[in-house]
């Protein structure tokens, strides 16, 4: 995948984006876990009320509470409210929100910051809650006869019916002292948590008391902290579509370029690169392997999104249950442990897949472009058990990979309902001894969830990331293999005026890995208007001669020269520019006749077109239809005869006009009667181009003015069709298998 990074260098700015949407969504969803806690702890456990600091207390309330809070804090106390009664300008206002101004002052919280009620929260909160306790106590006596030993005082000695609040005001200041120190002492065991949501009851009831609706303010509570859960979940939302959108865009403009360059790559491949890749292969790395690229690259996003939500679950999960972390440690270590496992046995599967995607691509590729031949010989059979071997190998290992992949879902699902299951039975003990709240232990179950998920999400990179790994190799071992055939950095320049003079120095020639030359010590030179023939038995190196003036194949000794240049200092652009070339099998694209044709020289005219296709003795099937050259040509040719074919062939390197002409037996598949008239034709059309014609067919060259025989890669002799008559042997023998003495004559 390394070898692969710099195509998401065009898309940094999409990808920087999307990380920061990424980590916002995290932050998004990170936070609806805390506040479900609010409302489960603050909306419905305290109703409403989030600190111990109330809102509004009647003076007699405050005058109690004021008894058990230090001289240090009763100032502070103090200045947080304001007394109104019906003297004072607030009172019309305020005696709407709080009906018993009516009957009694009441002292008002003013305007303050969350870090001055986060302070006094916790010494209003025990005051509120001794009054409380004192208020039932005075109420009721036996109705908590437990609680003595928790009181600062000794219940007993109080009398029936007395004021323990007046009793208490009238104590002297040393002994009241030492009444408030063991409240201190007392709630010291108890967090600042558990005394604010203790004391929430008591406030509740005091708001009654001064006439505040406590349903409306529960409701109201609930309702604002939803809505901002609601406002979270839509601004996560809007993250996953923005950030999915990024990626699609990313993946699939990195797809777009990588094949690109790898299109790009393959046509300048030389022979000898072809030879290295199967076509079946080269068609599979730029489709599928592509494909599983573009995979990844949308599913790198969860690479940045789990650490996030992993790493803030763990640091939220601590802060609301720090005593349970070791339940996440062990669920998530079981996670590592089974993905390890996982991956390792399917990673040298996911090495095997592409290769068999490769094997059954070649096997589809062969059967349907060879399948004349095989209802020729009655052989669907062979090949239907051909391509099931190659199916049955591919289906058996996906197989294999979905049965171990399959595994992990529900063993990570048991993982994970574990994990819910032991954080409850924790929680609740916890809960019971009053170390944590619901709300708290419902939101660590969903941070470990998140936790979890975040593993899961790796794991699914994991799944993917294997077989794209090995998608990403084969790509680059295309996209890094160096062309043996490449421009030299400064190429030379054609004379503007290019004669078309071609010169075979000494040239000998071995295909890459092979342990002997094809071609030994070949000299000889073609004139501009001469017409070279080149025959010689099957396999002495015909084709191979014709290739190395293109430079399909550069030499391996000796120089190819074209007017005194060596191809190899030229670019290979102008050096084609120069030569039209007809293999031996003629190649047709998909689309119409003239769109053939045109591929040599897209700006031709129409009268260059008809003198081509006039020449190439195409004229009685081109125009016979009456779509003439708009008929359409099936892929490869498909619709049209291999005589047609190569006529077509013919005609498109004719409409090049180029000064150099090589003609790899493409007559082959021409009757005599149409081999000579195009070759009549073909004389006058190209009388100052220079002409190579390679064929087994003695006929079509006998009248060429310079013919090279070849036998075994070696030139046996070179000279007119007369002259090799009286001299060459292996001439001879071929001419006289093919024609009489009259023909030779």
């Amino acid at each position: 995948m390394i070898r692969l990074a710099r195509y998401l260098k065009p898309y940094m700015g999409m990808v920087l984006l999307a990380i920061v949407l990424l980590f916002a969504q995290a932050n998004f969803d990170l936070a609806l876990p805390d506040y479900l806690s609010r409302i489960v702890n603050v909306g419905i456990q305290q109703g409403g009320i989030e600190n111990a600091v109330p809102l509004a207390m009647r003076e007699s309330q405050m005058a109690k509470l004021l008894i058990f809070v230090s001289d240090e804090d009763r100032a502070a106390v103090l200045d947080a409210y304001k007394l109104i009664d019906q003297a004072s300008p607030e009172y019309e206002t305020a005696v709407q929100d709080y009906p018993i101004l009516g009957t009694e002052p009441v002292y008002v919280r003013s305007a303050m910051s969350q870090e001055e009620i986060d302070r006094l929260s916790p010494v209003t909160g025990r005051a509120i809650l001794v009054v409380s306790l004192i208020d039932r106590l005075m109420a009721d006596p036996s109705s908590i006869p437990d609680l003595g030993a928790d009181l600062p005082f000794d219940p007993s000695m109080i009398p029936p019916g007395a004021d323990l609040f007046a009793l208490l005001a009238q104590l002297p200041a040393a002994q009241l002292e030492q009444i408030k120190s063991r409240i201190g002492e007392q709630f010291a065991l108890l967090g600042d948590r558990a005394i604010i949501q203790a004391a929430a009851r008591p406030i509740q009831a005091e708001y009654e008391a001064v006439g505040l609706d406590t349903h409306e303010l529960q409701t109201s509570y609930i309702l604002g902290v939803g809505g901002v859960m609601l406002l979270l979940t839509l601004s996560a939302g809007a993250c996953t579509i923005a950030v999915g959108f990024l990626a699609a865009r990313t993946a699939a403009g990195a797809g777009r370029d990588i094949r690109k360059d790898l299109f790009s790559k393959v046509e300048s491949f030389s022979s000898t690169e072809f030879d290295s890749f199967s076509t079946a292969s080269l068609i599979t790395r730029t489709t599928n392997d592509v494909t599983q690229i573009q995979t990844v690259i949308m599913m790198l996003r969860l690479a940045f999104f789990a650490p996030i939500m992993g790493i803030g679950g763990v640091i939220r999960a601590l802060g609301k249950g720090g005593s349970m972390w070791w339940l996440i440690a062990v669920a998530v270590l079981t996670l590592i442990g089974l993905v390890l496992v996982v991956v390792s046995i399917a990673m040298p599967k996911f090495k095997a897949v592409q290769k068999l995607i490769d094997r059954i691509n070649l096997v589809a590729r062969e059967s349907l472009s060879g399948m004349m031949v095989i209802r020729a010989f009655n052989r669907q059979a062979f090949e239907e058990n051909r391509f099931d071997k190659a199916n049955v190998d591919l289906t058996a290992v996906m197989l294999f990979i979905n049965r171990v992949m399959v595994i992990m879902m529900p063993v990570m699902m048991l993982i994970m309902n574990g994990l819910a299951m032991a954080i409850i039975w924790v929680g609740a003990h916890q809960i019971a001894e009053a170390n944590m709240q619901v709300g708290d232990m419902m939101a660590f179950i969903q941070y470990a969830m998140q936790i979890v998920m975040s593993f899961l999400m790796l794991t699914m990179l994991f799944v993917f990331l294997p077989r794209a790994a090995v998608s990403a190799d084969r790509i680059a071992d295309v996209l890094d293999t160096e062309p043996v055939i490449r421009d030299p950095q400064q190429p030379r320049e054609f004379a503007r005026a290019t004669h078309g003079e071609i010169e075979f120095r000494r040239v000998s020639f071995r295909y890459p890995g092979a342990p002997e030359n094809i071609l030994r010590d070949i000299t000889f030179t073609a004139q501009p208007g001469q017409t070279i023939g080149v025959i010689g038995p099957t396999g002495c190196g015909k084709s191979t001669l014709v290739n190395l003036i293109p430079r399909f194949y550069d030499v391996s000794e000796g120089a190819v020269l074209v007017d005194g240049v060596d191809v190899r200092e030229v670019s290979q652009q102008d050096l084609r520019d120069r030569i039209g070339y007809i293999p031996q099998t003629g190649t047709l694209f998909s689309g119409t006749i003239e769109s053939n044709l045109l591929y040599a020289d897209e700006n031709a005219s129409a009268e260059t077109l008809r003198e081509a296709i006039g020449v190439a003795q195409a004229s009685e099937f081109v125009f016979a239809d009456e779509l003439g050259l708009q008929a359409p040509i099936a892929q490869g040719g498909a619709n049209v005869s291999g005589g047609q074919k190569q006529r077509l062939s013919i005609a498109r390197a004719l409409v090049k006009k180029p000064p150099i002409y090589i003609f790899d037996d493409s007559f082959s598949a021409l009757d005599f009667r149409t081999d000579q008239a195009l070759r009549a034709a073909l004389k006058q059309k190209t009388g100052d181009s220079t002409v190579l014609i390679v064929t087994q067919r003695v006929g079509t060259i006998k009248n060429a003015d310079q013919i090279i025989v070849l036998e075994e890669g070696r030139l046996c002799g070179v000279g007119t069709h007369h002259h090799l008559m009286e001299c060459c042997e292996c001439y001879r023998e071929i001419a006289l298998s093919q024609l009489s003495a009259e023909e030779l004559a």
